[in-house]
């Protein structure tokens, strides 16, 4: 089963927490704090495994979350790192922000990597909080939350050569015929539901041929099969349009090159500039035969080289290959950009915000401004709530309750619980 698109949630690992924690040992009395820092969290990366064509094992698994970190223990020891999150996905993937839109990474590239998301940080041990005037901090920091989001994979074949036509043109006999790709031919619409790709190997020169399903009108709408398998002729150098020219099916052999150029042109104007020859295929047959000189005429004025062909018996296939051969070894090789080995992306930011409400002269605070101060205090001691006063200086939330009226000795309240700031 080809699968070729995806939708998985993926999160990285949480940051250990710090631990409180104070030295007990045999005649000391009052032993300082030596509580350990907590471990990071693991990220999430993505590696092309040239070992895999499809993205089939993501159809049945859709959640990927790391490793959390440890938390910290006493004796000053920090917590271990959790473990990053490997996920292989076959070269040619894109990587797509499923929320924005936004392209994260193109792994182009055997083995390239792209660290997704970055895992949490751990929290600090009271160790961290000690000062000259604070010898036994009561508190530590909670680590940080991994991040987390829903990405979207897409999958585009990497080929030389793109196969394009209407069904039953004769992609999939051409693609049998040039290399040792066994894909399904049936005389029936749609044989090919998946992209075939074949090593041609001619003449001491070698290149991969991928066959694209048959597409049709308003394949660009995604009418058909035609939506789901454009994309792979994006990623090709060059394309062959294999034309049915005996009409047998009732079609004008002509009207169906212009109706796939025109799907070409309305899904990406850009693939009307890939080098194209035209295969016309069934010569074999007398009414191909027959049809040939005419459609040959109209082609050439359109302005692309045509190649009479039989896919079945191999008829002018030579020809066609030395053209094939020719247009591939006159594309710049500066073409294939250079990629860097590891792609690092960084997640927009979530806003942060803050909340003031003012009641009795009373200041209620809310928001995830702070909610992310809280996570590395404890309102209940003492020397925490001294740390957290200062960590809403810093933070430049004084500054914002004096713009609503504050004024030192009134009363804050976070989460329902309440003290008097003083300045």
């Amino acid at each position: 089963m080809f699968i070729d698109t995806a939708r998985i949630y993926i999160k990285a690992g949480d940051g250990g927490n710090g631990i409180i924690s104070f030295r007990r040992e045999k005649y000391v009395a009052y032993g300082g704090p030596d509580g350990g820092d907590g471990g990071k969290g693991g990220d999430v990366i993505f590696v092309a495994d040239p070992n895999l064509s499809t993205l089939l094992d993501f159809k049945y698994r859709k959640k990927y979350i790391a490793q959390n970190g440890e938390n910290g223990r006493g004796k000053n020891q920090y917590g271990k790192n959790g473990e990053d999150l490997y996920i292989k996905v076959p070269v040619g993937t894109l990587i797509i922000n499923d929320e924005t839109g936004e392209i994260i990474a193109d792994l182009v590239k055997p083995n390239q990597k792209a660290i997704v998301l970055r895992g949490g940080k751990g929290g600090r041990g009271n160790t961290k909080f000690a000062t000259s005037t604070l010898k036994t901090p009561r508190f530590a920091e909670s680590g940080e939350k991994g991040k987390e989001m829903w990405v979207r994979l897409e999958l585009k074949l990497l080929a030389d050569v793109g196969l394009i036509g209407f069904p039953n043109a004769g992609k999939s006999t051409l693609l049998a015929s040039c290399t040792r790709a066994k894909p399904k031919i049936a005389n029936y619409p749609f044989t090919t539901l998946t992209p075939n790709l074949g090593v041609v190997e001619y003449k001491g020169k070698s290149f991969v041929m991928a066959d694209i399903p048959g597409l049709i009108e308003g394949a660009h709408r995604g009418e058909g099969l035609g939506h789901d398998f454009l994309r792979h002729i994006e990623r090709t150098k060059m394309l062959i349009h294999v034309v049915d020219v005996s009409g047998n099916e009732g079609r004008d052999p002509v009207e169906d090159f212009e109706k796939i150029n025109e799907e070409l042109k309305l899904y990406s104007e850009r693939l009307l500039t890939l080098p194209q020859i035209v295969a016309a295929n069934k010569i074999d047959l007398q009414s191909g035969r027959e049809n040939y000189p005419d459609f040959e005429k109209e082609i050439k004025k359109r302005g692309y080289d045509v190649y009479p062909i039989s896919a079945l018996t191999k008829e002018g296939i030579d020809k066609l290959l030395d053209k094939t051969i020719e247009i591939l070894s006159s594309i710049p090789v500066e073409e294939i950009k250079e990629v860097p080995e590891v792609i690092a992306y960084t997640p927009p930011e979530e806003e942060e915000t803050l909340n003031i409400e003012v009641k009795d002269n009373t200041y209620y605070l809310s928001g995830t401004k702070i909610d992310k101060l809280l996570k590395r205090v404890n309102l209940q001691d003492e020397h925490s709530l001294r740390y957290f006063e200062m960590l809403l200086r810093k933070s430049g939330v004084i500054d914002a309750l004096k713009e609503k009226g504050f004024k030192s000795g009134d009363t804050i309240n976070v989460r329902d619980f309440e003290f008097e700031y003083y300045e």
